[in-house]
């Protein structure tokens, strides 16, 4: 049988202005779909959500939808009760046996919610926590349909992986807009391109999007040589790079292999080494026996850390752990409680902050990156003027001339970044460089930092564009520690369950005493769940049995006895539950 559809657009037409959003658009959502939608910034991918879930109307066309549809809606921005309890938001009405027999609603909540009381009223949270209130309701509900704007903002490596392998274990029709190419990748089956009024679709996630693209381009023999290059340099990279990338049977190697037969690996490391060896010497940051606390807590314990030319380091970790505070120790914003950090004497630091600072509003885009240089000199011995970066950074024709003042805050964004890389830094120090970056923007950085012969330190939680950026990835723990990771994120994901495990081993003693072993416990609380979802499949069928025997009055009688015996069971397990988890903590 088909699959059910949900929505269905037909020529649909949006315009802004003189500014086409959707151009004829015809696209539908059917039951079971995973769309992930990308495009650059500012080409419609939040409208089309808003069109979809009929919070937008069309200009012309047909926009139809299933009867009684249920959509649910993540935008880039709350609308959360600031007077509302965390709990009144998340879990609504349930009741407290009802939710925390739910293995689905408790693993929503231990891994968007960790440590965030229910109780909690939602006004004074961060940003961040609202941002995880709201994707945990959508996560929680019965939505038919769920849009996704960006649901990574705010979140961390763990988070993100966790909300990948839920989201493609689970059976939600979803669409969702977003950069980050490793969820796109793993959640996906369906890829919408939103470019110029018009929404091509791809099948499959961001690894066969590219390999599809690059296809198109060949066949087509466009005249976007550049852009053509782009593609073929990603879908090289994808061929060449962890074996989850390329492992998955959709992707068709053949064709990948013959479209980057002569493609070179993305950079030549031994040429950006020497020639970073060149500008900078020998030495670039010497860390040595660091001790950092802030806030009553220890970031940095004796941390004995270094960073040579040419070297490309990632730092991941918990929010909290010292990121920040790590870059701000390297550009000497920040000193240590104890130990020194050491410079090297020719080392010119630019420092992309969280926050876009320093751009006067009033100013013309293009102004704004002449003031720092005209000319830069990239890899290669290839000059590019501030118009030529521009261009490549998204900023074509008259866009160049736009107020600053009237950017968006991916536009900030990328502007930022250009100033930094035009004022020719011998070291880069990035902090989160992809929020409010659309895919294409991040392919042209990528691209641009290739050929770019200095050292690199990236804070991300993108661990795409960690993996593709980077040459070792490091850690810190929450412990004071940093520890490199030689065989990256997942090896930090490991980690961070080791520790999760070990912290549960080291429940107090007490805690112990009155729940036994904490092994057992969890067998127990993992038998317990089991024998709920068998007197829930019980208590189902003997409801459906007194349905239809509705006429023998024996009959049901003898059934409601049974279902109240059931009930019976399932309230003994369901406190047994919670007595254990108060217990484990």
């Amino acid at each position: 049988m088909a699959p059910r559809n949900l929505i269905n657009l037909e020529s649909a037409t949006l315009a802004y202005g003189t500014r086409f959003i959707l151009d004829g658009v015809s696209l539908g959502v059917a039951d079971g779909d995973r769309i992930g939608v990308v495009g650059r910034n500012g080409t419609g991918k939040s409208t089309l959500l808003r069109v979809l879930a009929g919070l937008e109307q069309v200009d012309s066309g047909r926009v139809s939808r299933a009867g009684g549809l249920r959509i649910g809606r993540l935008g880039q921005g709350d609308e959360l009760d600031p007077g509302a309890s965390v709990g009144e938001l998340v879990i609504g009405e349930r009741a407290t046996h009802e939710w925390a027999g739910d293995a689905r609603i408790r693993d929503v909540l231990a891994h968007l919610l960790p440590g965030l009381s229910m109780d909690a009223p939602v006004g004074p949270l961060s940003g961040g926590e609202r941002r995880r209130v709201a994707l945990a309701h959508l996560l929680i509900g019965d939505d038919d349909l769920i849009l996704l704007d960006e649901p990574t903002n705010h979140l961390d490596v763990e988070a993100i992986d966790w909300l990948s392998r839920h989201l493609a274990a689970g059976s939600r029709t979803l669409v969702m807009v977003t950069h980050d190419r490793w969820l796109l990748d793993t959640v996906a089956t369906t890829t919408w391109e939103v470019v110029d009024g018009t929404v091509n679709s791809y099948e499959g996630g961001y690894a066969e999007y590219v390999l599809a693209r690059a296809e198109r381009v060949r066949i087509a023999a466009a005249d976007e040589s550049r852009r053509q290059n782009l593609l073929r340099k990603e879908l090289a990279w994808l061929r060449r790079g962890p074996p989850a990338r390329t492992s998955k049977p959709r992707f068709r190697i053949a064709a990948a292999n013959a479209l980057i037969e002569n493609e070179p690996p993305a950079r030549d490391r031994y040429e950006l080494a020497k020639m970073a060896t060149t500008r900078l010497g020998k030495s670039v940051f010497d860390a040595e026996d660091v001790t950092v606390s802030l806030g009553g807590r220890t970031l940095l314990d004796d941390v004995t850390w270094r960073l040579g030319p040419g070297d490309r380091a990632g730092i991941v970790g918990v929010n909290g752990a010292g990121k920040t505070t790590l870059l701000r120790l390297l550009d000497g914003s920040l000193t240590p409680d104890t130990g020194r950090v050491k410079v090297g004497r020719t080392v010119a630091v630019a420092h992309l902050a969280q926050e876009v600072v320093g751009l006067d509003p009033a100013a013309r885009v293009l102004e704004t990156v002449e003031e720092v240089r005209r000319e830069v000199q990239l890899g290669g011995g290839d000059t590019v003027t501030a118009g030529q970066m521009l261009e490549r950074f998204g900023f074509a024709g008259q866009r160049q001339w736009t107020l600053v003042g009237d950017l968006s805050g991916g536009e900030r964004r990328r502007l930022q970044l250009l100033r930094l890389l035009m004022g020719e830094p011998n070291v880069l120090l990035l902090d989160e460089p992809t929020n409010d970056l659309d895919v294409e923007t991040l392919n042209v950085l990528e691209d641009v930092l290739d050929a770019w012969a200095g050292s690199l330190v990236v804070v991300s939680h993108d661990r795409w564009f960690l993996e593709r950026v980077t040459d070792a990835i490091w850690a810190l723990m929450g412990d004071g520690r940093l520890v490199q990771l030689p065989r990256g994120v997942d090896q930090y994901l490991e980690l961070r369950r080791d520790q999760a495990e070990e912290a549960a081993a080291a429940a107090p003693a007490a805690a112990r005493a009155r729940s036994g072993d904490t092994r057992a416990a969890r067998k127990e609380i993992a038998r317990i769940e089991r024998d709920l979802e068998k007197l829930e499949r019980r208590e189902k069928t003997l409801h459906e049995r007194i349905a239809d025997n509705a006429t023998d009055h024996e009959k049901v009688l003898a059934l409601d006895s049974e279902l109240r015996t059931v009930h019976g069971e399932r309230e003994a397990l369901e406190e047994r539950w919670m007595k254990l988890a108060e217990e484990l903590g």
